[in-house]
């Protein structure tokens, strides 16, 4: 297969971070809405930004409720981020082969920044397209990456956790690959979109560059 890039999620894909989110959500939304909300109803709300979710839930204080989020992100991702074991081995196979390599994410730009930082992924990733505060925007954030590529959709792949991913990947043309390594993916879900792969490791989807992914020309 002749890939000219790969596009990957971040949180559940790249790093195991949606602790980190659920957390300092946890911590700044009992501040000011005086709830405890639990990992599953956080998860509901993803689609938008950090910023939209916020302001949906706290419309009054979102904007001291929003820095609150982020100091809190920001000491958690400190102490706990980490990457997926693997995924460097993953990303220099990719790298050895001159395929090109962005990152598409739902996160605001802030947080997205301190989990680039904290998981040492910047000097991969030259295109980072981040979210929006009115919803779920990848499919055009997809395509904002493969306009500054000059790739065509059907060379080109996106790797995420979740079925929305494997929708936007179909909206955008280009090639759904599913990442189920993280303990809240769904293998079973992924796959009813049609995704090519679907791989319950980072070892299987290294073993799928391998074997399948060729070397562009320098």
């Amino acid at each position: 297969m002749k890939l000219a890039g790969v596009i990957f999620d971040l949180d559940g894909t790249l790093g195991d971070t949606l602790p980190v989110c659920f957390a300092a959500f946890r911590r700044a939304l009992r501040k000011f809405s005086d709830r405890h909300h639990t990992d599953e109803e956080i998860a509901a709300l993803f689609g938008p930004s950090e910023e939209g979710m916020i302001q949906r839930l706290v419309p009054d204080q979102w904007q001291a409720c929003l820095e609150t989020y982020l100091a809190e992100y920001e000491k958690e991702s400190t102490r706990n981020a980490r990457l997926f074991p693997g995924i460097e081995t993953a990303l220099r196979l990719l790298e050895e082969r001159s395929v090109a390599l962005a990152i598409v994410t739902g996160k605001g730009a802030h947080s997205a920044a301190i989990s680039l930082r904290d998981l040492k992924l910047a000097e991969h990733f030259d295109v980072v397209e981040t979210g929006s505060a009115e919803g779920g925007v990848k499919p055009r954030s997809i395509q904002k990456v493969l306009t500054k590529w000059g790739a065509v959709p059907s060379q080109v792949a996106y790797v995420g956790d979740a079925p929305s991913d494997m929708e936007a990947a179909r909206e955008a043309g280009v090639i759904p690959l599913g990442a189920a390594w993280d303990a809240t993916s769904s293998a079973e879900s992924m796959n009813a979109l049609r995704t090519l792969e679907t791989f319950r490791s980072v070892e299987g989807f290294i073993t799928w560059i391998e074997e399948n992914v060729e070397s562009n020309p320098r």
